[in-house]
């Protein structure tokens, strides 16, 4: 009798707990961002450091579109640099600097949107546009050697993948990277001795941080 009465009072017990462990959480809804979003790319690339900003516009909440500018120095891939003992460079051979100032307008299409969590939201990109190519003479001072540039004019664009990071809603985290690609119009540059070249492509790895609103 006494194990009867232990079994009834049991048995409720574990029907409601069990009850409580099939119960399906309610999903939570998706966050929403800010549509808007400005700030700054900070690059390393095959060339070297360089700088960007950029703008960006959600269409929806997987798609959105950017304008971008960026700085960096090119170099052809058999430039060889040496440092003395003074910290001084040189590169053997090198007839011009040159410098790539890329304008890309562009789409982002986020990645997974559905099943990986919102404080990690991938992307891929991809941008086109027109690129400038700005050379000086390497044998002058990097500053006065300004004053003898010359710009060309090529078309470019470039694609991508890349992240935002965290939970912010004014404050855009994340990390980037993307081949660019561009030919060149008009004569060819002549970055080493006898090496003219009209294509450039270099891959860049960028940190990603502005605000949005």
């Amino acid at each position: 009798m006494k194990v009867f009465t232990l079994i009834l009072l049991l048995f409720p017990a574990a029907f409601l707990n069990a009850q409580k462990l099939g119960e399906m959480a309610p999903e939570r809804p998706p966050e929403v961002f800010p549509p808007n979003s400005w700030g700054a790319d900070f690059m390393f690339g095959e060339g070297g450091f360089g700088l960007g900003t950029f703008y960006r516009r959600s269409i929806s909440r997987t798609m959105t579109e950017f304008v971008d500018f960026s700085i960096s120095e090119l170099k052809d891939e058999r430039e060889v640099q040496y440092t003395d003992i003074f910290g001084n460079t040189t590169t053997p051979d090198k007839v011009n600097r040159a410098f790539l100032f890329p304008v890309n307008f562009g789409i982002q299409y986020r990645i997974f949107s559905e099943s990986i969590i919102e404080n990690f939201r991938p992307y891929i990109s991809f941008g086109v546009g027109p690129t400038f190519i700005l050379t000086d003479p390497y044998n002058r001072e990097f500053f006065s050697a300004f004053r003898a540039s010359q710009i060309h004019y090529a078309a470019g664009g470039y694609i991508g993948m890349g992240a935002d990071i965290g939970l912010s809603k004014t404050n855009l985290i994340g990390i980037s990277f993307h081949y660019l690609y561009a030919h060149l119009f008009g004569d060819s540059i002549e970055e080493l001795i006898g090496s003219y070249r009209n294509d450039f492509g270099q891959l860049y790895i960028s940190l990603n941080l502005g605000l949005m609103y």
